[in-house]
């Protein structure tokens, strides 16, 4: 992986690099959350000795680790993948237009595989309108909660629920809740920063991209 190809680095900058890479198999390979991995990563190549903080990887430098593992072992089947499931989550964001729907995780910034779920933030005055929607539906869901993006903020509810699949089997789509003053400036990305949230036709034009 990577953290061999650049002899000059630092031994700090080698460490973090090799448990990004390690983190970013987990999370290829076994679906794995980007924190849970990097702590795993971290266990696996320092043992019992203490982490300093200078040597965990940022989540940035993981995506493009599990982007060049993707590269290297799921060429065949990771893109056809990944434009399944932005196709299905295109079909949520119609349904759920209402509520302004925001595509965001490995779905958009395109590092989605096998393991990988569909998440979406909608900003609504009212998170129990959501609510009566699925349930008029008949969409069996979940509620827990999800750290606010904004940090500091009070966590925020998710809705999780199955999209029924023709011919395979159900793909997992989280909702989270945030209000509509939170989309005030957050759908702004600063210039050399990545998408961090698209919506509705963003994802269609990332769609028809990838079928070209």
């Amino acid at each position: 992986m990577s953290a061999m190809s650049a002899p000059y680095q630092t031994e700090t900058e080698l460490l973090r690099a090799e448990i990004a890479a390690a983190a970013a198999r987990m999370i290829a390979e076994d679906g794995a959350d980007y924190g849970s991995a990097k702590r795993k990563a971290a266990r696996q190549i320092l043992g019992n000795n203490k982490i300093r903080g200078d040597v965990l990887p940022d989540n940035a430098q993981i995506e493009d680790e599990v982007r060049i593992y993707n590269e290297l072992f799921f060429a065949d089947t990771q893109p056809a993948r990944l434009l399944h499931l932005r196709q299905q989550a295109l079909r949520v964001m119609e349904e759920l237009a209402r509520f302004s729907p925001y595509l965001t995780g490995a779905v958009l910034n395109g590092t989605a595989g096998d393991h990988s779920d569909i998440h979406l933030q909608l900003f609504t005055p009212s998170a129990k309108d959501v609510e009566i929607y699925l349930l008029n539906k008949n969409t069996q869901f979940e509620v827990s909660e999800s750290p606010h993006f904004k940090g500091q903020h009070a966590p925020v509810e998710t809705l999780s629920f199955l999209l029924p699949q023709a011919g395979g089997p159900p793909e997992g789509v989280h909702l989270t809740l945030y209000d509509v003053d939170d989309l005030r400036g957050s759908v702004k990305t600063a210039a050399g920063k990545r998408l961090e949230r698209a919506d509705t036709e963003t994802v269609r034009r990332l769609i028809m991209e990838e079928s070209v």
